[in-house]
């Protein structure tokens, strides 16, 4: 059997600890595009946060963003695929990070929106890439649809968050860390592995000829879902666990040490 679609997460993963994409990762994802292998983004960022690093890879396939929530074709920017937050549920989140006095980022129509304006958000605006727009009045901006919300706060407040939400009731809502710092929410019919398993329908790639290759926990829907799957040497041991083959950390070309090890095996099946 031939592997035909490789996803790969960004952050932590296709990306060193300095937020570059290597040389030698380059020129690996260069051949295995070569031998026709689809090779994809899959990332809780927006598009507008993958671009630059695609103007080096030059890779003309569908992307994943937003955790899943869209699906984008890397050269042309059509939207392939898009899932809301439901209204209520957004306005839910929004309120209830205004209550806990955190940074709230809300991505709309690729557009970013803050409840203020602080270092987080400089940050998050260099990161991303985009200009944010303060919020005036988000029950206007949800009427024209949410794709994601992100609490962004201090680690510890982030994993205390994360136990309260837990106990919330908001039926129609994923949320996991993308970043220690993150702590982001979507529709609950939104994930890496739905939007892979739709990326596959769309070229009719079966799910067993899929490699996933992440760190996250918002990775793991994806690496449950492809035929192989693969974990970074710098996630957390419950990733690994999960996962058909541990490969080296971001920060030691892990995702090319993987690549060119199944080219070498011309992209039959890989064991390790």
């Amino acid at each position: 059997m031939l592997y035909k679609l490789i996803a790969v997460d960004m952050d932590g993963t296709l990306l060193n600890s300095k937020d570059i994409i290597t040389k030698k990762t380059q020129n690996a994802i260069n051949a295995i595009v070569k031998k026709g292998i689809v090779f994809t983004i899959s990332t809780g960022r927006p598009i507008q946060g993958v671009m630059s690093y695609n103007n080096i890879l030059k890779l003309d396939a569908p992307f994943i963003t937003y955790n899943g929530a869209m699906i984008i074709q890397s050269r042309t920017k059509e939207v392939l695929f898009k899932q809301d937050l439901n209204f209520m549920d957004a306005q839910k989140i929004f309120e209830f990070g205004q209550k806990l006095k955190t940074t709230v980022i809300v991505w709309s129509n690729n557009q970013l929106y803050v409840n203020k304006m602080n270092e987080r958000t400089q940050r998050y605006q260099q990161l991303s890439m985009v200009k944010p727009i303060v919020i005036k009045d988000f029950d206007s901006l949800a009427h024209g649809g949410v794709t994601k919300i992100i609490w962004y706060d201090d680690i510890e407040k982030i994993q205390k968050f994360e136990s309260i939400v837990a106990k919330e009731n908001i039926d129609g809502v994923n949320f996991c860390t993308s970043k220690p710092i993150f702590l982001e929410f979507f529709n609950k019919h939104v994930s890496k592995a739905v939007a892979l398993k739709k990326i596959g329908d769309l070229l009719r790639i079966r799910k067993e000829e899929t490699i996933a290759i992440g760190d996250g926990f918002n990775d793991l829907s994806m690496l449950e879902y492809a035929g192989l799957s693969v974990s970074m040497g710098n996630a957390p041991q419950i990733i690994k666990e999960k996962c058909h083959y541990v490969t080296q950390s971001n920060d030691n070309d892990g995702v090319a040490t993987f690549l060119e090890k199944l080219g070498c095996y011309d992209g039959k099946q890989f064991t390790g």
